[in-house]
């Protein structure tokens, strides 16, 4: 199984995820699968519509929202708004598990949810430095 790394009781994030792991994550409780991987990035990747159908096969919501580098106020919000809808944990993936921390936490920071030095520690203890990008 991937690296995942949980933030919050209800946020994880892990590098990319293969088709057959999709599996292992529903069973681990979490309820919404979050890409933020466009198609094509790296050779081997698997494409959106594979993953969507991973998630579809054992029930899980997935939603792709695909950015490349920092995360623009669209994709904060896109993240932000699939979060709060989610009827459950949420486990986002990029490469590296960057990108998807760095939506999650501008959109909570944007929003007010979370003050930026508890973000800043929640990135910390999962591994990802975010002092520079919320």
């Amino acid at each position: 199984m991937a690296d995942i790394r949980r933030v919050t009781d209800d946020f994880a994030v892990a590098p990319q995820l293969a088709p057959d792991e999709v599996a292992q994550a529903a069973t681990r409780g979490f309820r919404l699968l979050i890409n933020n991987r466009p198609d094509g990035e790296s050779p081997g990747q698997p494409t959106g519509a594979a993953m969507a159908a991973a998630a579809d096969k054992v029930g899980l919501s997935y939603v792709h929202i695909p950015f490349a580098g920092a995360p623009g106020p669209a994709q904060v919000e896109a993240v932000r708004s699939a979060v709060l809808a989610a009827d459950g944990p949420v486990l986002a993936f990029c490469r590296s598990g960057t990108r998807s921390i760095t939506a999650w936490a501008q959109g909570q920071a944007k929003s007010g949810d979370r003050p930026r030095e508890e973000l800043v520690r929640l990135g910390r203890e999962a591994g990802y430095d975010l002092s520079g990008s919320i």
